[in-house]
């Protein structure tokens, strides 16, 4: 026979009974599908669920037209797009209702809000984990009744003989399970097909795909997942995982079920596109991560294969889901396997460490330290001083250091199998070391190591509590001093070691201390919460204690301590890191914009007048907009003559490398350029671009001409005077990443010539910044939210005040 060629497309429910129905609209509008040639005879379409197999294009003799009998073509083209998918309204409508309803709230309603975000998060991980559960157990005792079944009657006749009955059972059996998953999924919901992958990547990506998040969806899809992988087939359960916790973000989110009719009037404020899609991410991630065990995996999942959309925020309460799906899932599963022991004490751990009081030292600490840098960079500010300094706090740490050594008496026996590099003896029997020289004879990483890894009894609570206490003012003394140095270690080992004490106090107290964990574990618990107290580190830091543990299921409690500390210590005071940013006057942009923006907007926080250049400019002009330091801006708006019209940005460098190869256009007229100005020569200057004093400007040359037609960004991004303060920090915090690496930094605004003033964005011209154009008539900006991407249309303007 000839080759037999298929065409495979979506069939409507008119091609499924039979009828000529209308097929799926294409692109190219052709709406009606080519009906195959006509064979005599009758029968029936072949389908396979909604996917029809059409066109066998091949010669037909008589006997096989009237054995095929009427074959239906439906056309498909992988080049072509369907017209029956839409997409989402990622961006808000930021319309009068939507603008009031966001300035009546207060900053105590933002702050329910986001609360609000990570409960649902938190439900989403933890119906997630219960759906893993279920299926688990499902298809482990379903399976493994099949399977006893089968080997009893196995056994049975290979002593009498007959295993041919033995194989049709087994043949029934996988193809009963397998028949009832695919009627199902073929007669109820054929959209839960498949692993659901392709669809929720669709879905995160900004395509609306019908009813993949939907209540039926997910029932079909964890029965059909149970009857096939129960019915043999070379399938698993773990992409179906992903899917199922899609459509539980989708519906918990909503607070609210279409399918069953039910409103409980909860999450209101989360019925939009914006916010639905993140939750879905969430619940992918959390599909992955009780599938496989992997939290980080399941956030990166989401990251690399769908979300368009990510910041800083939604890593973590995505990292928080999939925390909750796993611990779920393996604290149910313990229970099932009637082995609860590790996961209970964990959760000991939670609730007894009071991570909160790290969040108060780790403030302190903070507050300590904002003092001493102020202090520094008032009154020791020369070389010398610094020197000094550091070593004098050299000197202290050791004389502190040996005076405690000194006086402790705390006396522990030098067994076999010691970890201690430098056991001191000082004052102690024969076969006893001190216990305080330990922690002050060691590198701080080996001192973090041996409070996590030592066995119970090997220091003294008095020993731990004034080395914790001691240390913590060291370390808050040193951190800032003129040399190089970090406050990691540092920050880890005074947790570990209150941590450990913690841990000893709590098992002294009780007539039982083995129902506590052991005291190494409550030194990694508060060597993380120290940690987090203080530089306010989240996902990171979880994800470093996990790995240096090999324990996933510690992930769940180091996740909460850190959460905890860092919301008590944010209400004090910020992170060490963002302090130090803020001492050195740097213009850093945060993800979002502060709660209570909305009421602001563009023309609020913008100057005038701005510096502008024409697109054929006075050479001498330029010189003089680069040599003036009230304008030392790093980009500068191109306008036309006469009545100014927007036509691009120019940055300060290309200006320089224009100067300083004469790009004039009276020397190109005359060809005394040697050649014309390739890219090649902007990136030869890259990155130390000399001083505008370094080139020389004869006086005839300040009168020849600059052509920035061909050198300047005709597509800048602008921005509405109306734009709420929120829309800029989308804009800014987004997009101008380019602007800023580029050496622009700011966006173009409009109705009339503004800038934004010094501050308002991490390029307010501490180190570089660009005039900000307001052109009068508004820009059409041409948004698709399933690729987000901005394509900037700018329409003629009318001029400039």
């Amino acid at each position: 026979m000839a080759n037999i060629t298929k065409k495979v497309s979506w069939s409507s429910r008119a091609d499924e009974s039979g009828g000529t129905g209308e097929g799926t609209p294409l692109l190219n509008g052709s709406g009606q599908p080519r009906l195959s040639r006509q064979l005599s005879g009758g029968g029936s379409v072949f389908q396979i669920g909604r996917l029809s197999t059409v066109d066998l294009e091949e010669e037909m003799s008589s006997e096989e037209d009237s054995l095929r009998g009427r074959l239906k073509e439906i056309p498909h083209n992988e080049k072509l797009l369907s017209l029956k998918f839409e997409s989402l309204d990622y961006d808000n409508i930021e319309n009068q209702l939507f603008l009031e309803e966001e300035r009546r709230m207060s900053y105590m309603g933002f702050r329910c809000l986001e609360i609000s975000r990570w409960v649902v998060c938190g439900l989403i991980g933890f119906l997630t984990g219960l759906i893993a559960c279920f299926i688990d157990i499902a298809v482990e005792e379903i399976a493994g009744i099949k399977y006893r079944v089968v080997k009893e009657n196995i056994e049975k006749f290979t002593e009498v003989g007959g295993l041919s009955i033995s194989l049709i059972l087994w043949v029934v059996l996988n193809s009963v399970f397998v028949m009832v998953g695919a009627i199902i999924v073929a007669c109820i919901e054929p959209i839960a097909a498949g692993s659901g992958i392709p669809q929720i990547k669709c879905y995160l990506n900004g395509v609306k795909i019908p009813r993949v998040v939907r209540l039926k969806t997910l029932v079909v899809k964890v029965f059909g997942v149970i009857c096939s992988v129960v019915g043999g087939l070379a399938v698993g359960k773990e992409g179906p995982m992903i899917h199922s916790g899609a459509v539980v973000a989708a519906g918990v989110s909503q607070g609210r079920s279409t399918s069953l009719k039910k409103d409980l009037k909860m999450f209101e404020y989360f019925r939009r596109d914006t916010e639905k899609r993140d939750f879905v991410s969430a619940g992918a991630a959390a599909g992955v991560s009780a599938a496989f065990g992997a939290p980080v995996g399941g956030v990166l999942f989401s990251l690399e294969e769908g979300a368009s959309f990510w910041n800083q925020m939604l890593t973590w309460r995505i990292f928080f889901a999939s925390m909750i799906s796993t611990f779920t899932l393996n604290f149910f599963l313990s229970i099932y396997h009637k082995k609860p022991g590790d996961d209970v004490r964990n959760v000991c751990v939670i609730n007894l460490v009071f991570p909160a009081s790290r969040g108060l030292l780790g403030a302190l600490f903070n507050k300590l330290n904002y003092w001493l840098t102020i202090f520094r960079i008032r009154y020791v500010h020369r070389p010398c001083l610094q020197v000094i300094e550091a070593v004098l706090v050299a000197a202290v740490t050791a004389t502190v250091s040996f005076t405690m050594i000194y006086f402790s008496n705390d006396c522990q026996p030098l067994g076999p199998d010691h970890t201690e590099e430098y056991p001191l003896q000082l004052f102690c029997a024969d076969g006893e070391y001190n216990s305080m020289a330990t922690t002050f004879f060691n590198t701080p990483e080996r001192s973090v190591r041996s409070l996590f890894h030592n066995q119970p009894g090997t220091y003294n609570p008095l020993t731990l509590g004034l080395f914790t206490l001691t240390y913590f003012f060291l370390a808050c003394w040193t951190y800032g001093l003129a040399v190089s140095a970090g406050v990691f270690i540092p920050s880890l080992l005074i947790g570990a070691a209150w941590g450990r004490l913690f841990g000893i106090l709590l098992a002294s107290i009780t007539s039982t201390g083995s129902i506590w964990a052991g005291p190494g574990k409550y030194a990694l618990i508060g060597a993380a919460a120290q940690l987090g107290g203080i530089v306010r580190m989240t996902l990171s830091l979880t994800v470093i204690m996990v790995e240096a543990t090999g324990n996933v299921t510690f992930g769940l409690p180091i996740m909460l301590v850190l959460m905890t500390a860092k919301i008590v210590g944010d209400y004090f005071v910020e992170g060490l890191y963002d302090i130090h940013i803020k001492l050195q006057s740097v213009p850093f942009l945060h993800w979002d914009a502060p709660a209570t923006s909305h009421w602001l907007t563009a023309r609020e926080v913008m100057s005038s007048p701005v510096t502008c250049l024409n697109r054929i400019e006075k050479v001498g002009t330029i010189v003089d907009v680069l040599s003036n330091t009230s304008t030392n801006h790093n980009g500068f708006a191109v306008v036309t003559q006469g009545p100014a019209k927007l036509c691009g940005l120019i940055l300060r460098s290309q200006l320089i490398v224009l100067l300083k190869h004469k790009v004039f256009v009276e020397l190109a007229r005359s060809r005394l350029t040697l050649r014309k100005l390739q890219l090649k020569d902007f990136r030869d200057a890259y990155p130390r671009f000399p001083p505008i004093q370094s080139i020389h400007v004869s006086q005839d040359e300040r009168e020849c001409m600059m052509d920035l037609n061909e050198f300047m960004n005709a597509t800048p991004y602008t921005v509405p005077q109306v734009a709420a303060r929120t829309q800029e920090f989308f804009f800014l915090g987004h997009f101008t990443f380019l602007f800023f690496f580029l050496g622009c930094g700011r966006t173009g605004d409009q109705e009339r010539l503004g800038q934004i003033s010094p501050g308002q964005t991490r390029t307010g011209r501490a180190s570089a910044g660009s005039d900000i154009v307001r052109t009068h008539r508004p820009m059409n900006m041409n948004y698709d939210p399933c690729e987000a991407v901005f394509y900037p249309d700018v329409q003629p303007h009318e001029g400039h005040r």
